[in-house]
């Protein structure tokens, strides 16, 4: 092969060469344009249930591209030590709002917020069984008994039931242990809600009659009037008529027939009319 072949062979390379690395240069620089920047967070290593102190066993961290969540704990010694306020899933990202302040500790007392109160009600394995009742459910508070006042021996108005609290946030529900009448073991359901300090007073009062759970739509939260309901109620006839009140009409007294009278001064003579409206005047 003679040297003019070789020559331009040569510089065929050189020239294709050059053009790759510019191509190259030209796409990687694209991409690397184009590649949105990562951030390392702190996220759980397994799932977390509510009330658990972290440590640093339960953390792990990963990388999110783009935007970071609000909140988002960068260094796991800010996470360490402190309450999980609400149910951590594993993977996910460990966000400031879902941890405890800084020193208040962990368990059932870490979730309740400023100015709140959590109020323990016993119910009964129908609820409980249920599973409704589960943390961030919303709930109506109904009792039924037999209302003050009434004898307990003729109860004459019969049990009633009434709404005493609307729309209240369930913060736990679990099993505690309990003795009986005879000092033997049993499990009660029991239910923590998140209350006011007025609501809990409430609560303390009811606690004393039967309590009932009502499951309700936690994006409801108008409060409605809700009218109590008797026993003698539910076995009323509901084709029986109402009595109608009659209005009374009181009787209007006929009005007086004016008359006249003649009077008689010496040798004058008038007429003089009673009852008309010019006498009154």
């Amino acid at each position: 092969m003679n040297r003019r072949v070789l020559t331009i062979l040569l510089l065929a390379f050189v020239v294709a060469s050059a053009c790759g690395f510019i191509v190259w240069r030209m796409l990687g620089s694209r991409l690397n344009a184009q590649a949105p920047a990562t951030t390392r967070v702190v996220a759980a290593a397994a799932d977390i249930p509510l009330g658990t102190v972290l440590t640093p066993s339960n953390l792990t961290t990963i990388e999110i591209a783009g935007a970071v969540p609000k909140g988002a704990i960068l260094k796991a010694e800010n996470a360490v030590g402190r309450g999980v306020v609400a149910e951590i899933y594993q993977g996910e990202p460990i966000l400031d709002n879902r941890l405890a302040a800084v020193g208040s500790g962990g368990g059932l007392a870490a979730t309740i917020p400023p100015g709140m109160r959590a109020a323990a009600i016993h119910v009964d394995d129908v609820v409980g069984v249920a599973g409704f009742v589960t943390p961030g459910m919303r709930v109506d508070v109904l009792i039924s008994g037999l209302p003050p006042g009434n004898d307990p021996k003729t109860q004459a108005a019969g049990t009633a039931s009434r709404t005493i609290l609307q729309n209240i946030q369930v913060l736990s529900a679990g099993t505690d242990i309990q003795k009986d009448a005879d000092g033997k073991a049993k499990p009660v359901q029991v239910v923590n809600l998140l209350v006011t300090p007025d609501q809990a007073e409430t609560l303390s009062l009811a606690s004393q009659q039967k309590i009932q759970l009502v499951l309700r739509n936690p994006l409801d939260t108008k409060t409605d009037q809700v009218a109590g309901t008797a026993m003698v109620d539910l076995f009323a006839d509901p084709n029986a008529k109402k009595p109608v009140a009659v209005a009374r009409v009181a009787a209007h007294k006929a009005a007086p027939q004016p008359f006249s009278i003649e009077v008689i001064n010496g040798s004058k003579r008038s007429q003089e009319k009673i009852g008309t409206p010019e006498e009154k005047q």
